[in-house]
């Protein structure tokens, strides 16, 4: 298979994503970098300062930035974003329709906008189409996808939904056949170590093994829910 430079970091997570979802694992690695970036080259650039004082961040990636312990180079992106929310926050005048409709709706943009996020998207969305098409034109790949031990299901749908729209009628029955068998096989298995985890509660079972039960809570939420903090450490 011909390596290029946007089908490596794919290729990667095909290959070292272990007993998780390749697009979790690439995720974690475009949001670490996005981290790490935003908070060190590229925390200075006037042009990246001027869409992360009109984005914001989310709750999440606050708290991430929060934990990496630069605080002088998060008080110094606050301290600017800050500084432009003094004037995006001034009610309007008295003789407007509604002089709280300005905060209102700058507050609104806030709620849902995200620097970090949208960076992450912007990357991983082209990594979708990027496995779609190795899918699609190298049988070298399809071994690595077929070795998948799972796809969280938020990844899965939109592995579907990219497939759907990229792929021909028997590429996609094909991709979609083998990610069914891959998302299938493992959603069996998790809910009977999930059931075993919550008999062994039961001191009728007290003496019986654990098997794989007992990190199956945890895996179940990362299969239902995509990227977690307790999967991130």
């Amino acid at each position: 298979m011909q390596e290029r430079i946007y089908t490596i970091p794919v290729n990667q997570a095909f290959e070292n994503s272990a007993d998780g979802c390749p697009f979790c694992y690439l995720f974690k690695k475009l949001e670490d970098n996005e981290l790490d970036l935003i908070l060190g080259a590229s925390m200075m650039e006037p042009d990246v300062r001027i869409v992360t004082n009109k984005k914001g961040f989310c709750k999440t990636h606050f708290v991430k930035m929060f934990h990496l312990k630069n605080r002088l180079g998060l008080g110094l992106m606050l301290e600017s974003h800050l500084s432009e929310l003094q004037d995006d926050l001034k009610p309007g005048g008295l003789f407007a329709k509604n002089i709280a409709a300005k905060p209102v709706e700058r507050i609104e943009k806030l709620e849902h906008s995200c620097y970090v996020c949208d960076r992450i998207e912007e990357k991983i969305s082209k990594m979708f189409s990027t496995a779609v098409y190795l899918y699609n034109t190298e049988r070298e790949f399809v071994e690595k996808f077929n070795a998948q031990k799972m796809f969280c299901l938020p990844h899965y749908k939109r592995l579907l939904e990219t497939a759907f729209r990229s792929s021909d009628k028997k590429q996609y029955a094909n991709l979609v056949k083998d990610a069914d068998r891959i998302v299938s096989g493992y959603l069996a298995e998790l809910k009977d170590d999930v059931s075993w985890f919550c008999k062994k509660f039961d001191y009728r079972y007290d003496s019986e093994p654990w098997g794989n039960s007992k990190d199956s809570v945890e895996r179940a939420i990362r299969f239902l829910s995509g990227p977690t903090d307790f999967e991130l450490k």
